[in-house]
């Protein structure tokens, strides 16, 4: 069998085959995890709303609401009809490690019951921190309402992680969107 002549037309076809079958196994993969990977996230949002929020007898997922002009997804719990906390999805882009996402359980008096990352990269050891009791527990009991979220390094309440104020800030930047979108839809559950 003779080799294959090395020429312009033949590295062409050869290079066009090559991008059409990888774009092709690309598309296969992308179609075969799409749902899987869709399913575990709405998996990680359910249980980490119930982390936050504790008890209620709806399916906050199923009343997602979004407040207009606000990049967050709000999760009304209910008991007996009567939505007494809320979970609020937001994120910040300013991480060390790029976009962290949350989900931050308020209850209806403004109290903030507490956070849970569901999305982060931030450097494991010292980033991650922003994960543990140590830094979530300072927002326990902050109300929504009346507290100050920043950093104590720019004039608010919350000690930053030790080496990863980035982080930390990132973290107190999606509390803040998350807060904000809480009193809008506080406020319009108050004038029903």
């Amino acid at each position: 069998m003779k080799p294959i002549k090395s020429n312009l037309f033949n590295m062409i076809a050869s290079m066009l085959i090559i991008a059409v079958g990888s774009a092709w196994a690309i598309g296969y993969v992308y179609q075969k995890t799409a749902a899987p990977i869709a399913e575990a996230k709405k998996l990680k949002t359910q249980t980490a709303i119930s982390e936050v929020i504790g008890t209620f007898d709806n399916d906050p997922l199923a009343e997602k609401t979004a407040i207009s002009g606000e990049d967050v997804e709000l999760y009304p719990a209910r008991e007996d009809g009567e939505i007494t906390s809320v979970a609020v999805k937001a994120s910040s882009n300013e991480g060390f490690g790029g976009k962290i996402e949350l989900i931050m359980g308020i209850l209806m008096d403004g109290t903030v019951s507490g956070y849970k990352i569901i999305e982060q990269n931030e450097t494991p050891g010292l980033g991650t921190k922003v994960t543990e009791p140590k830094f979530s527990g300072q927002f326990v009991g902050l109300n929504a309402h009346d507290d100050n979220f920043d950093l104590k390094k720019d004039g608010g309440e919350i000690d930053a992680v030790t080496g990863a104020t980035i982080s930390s800030r990132a973290v107190v930047n999606a509390m803040k969107k998350a807060v904000s979108a809480y009193n809008k839809f506080a406020g319009a559950v108050r004038h029903e």
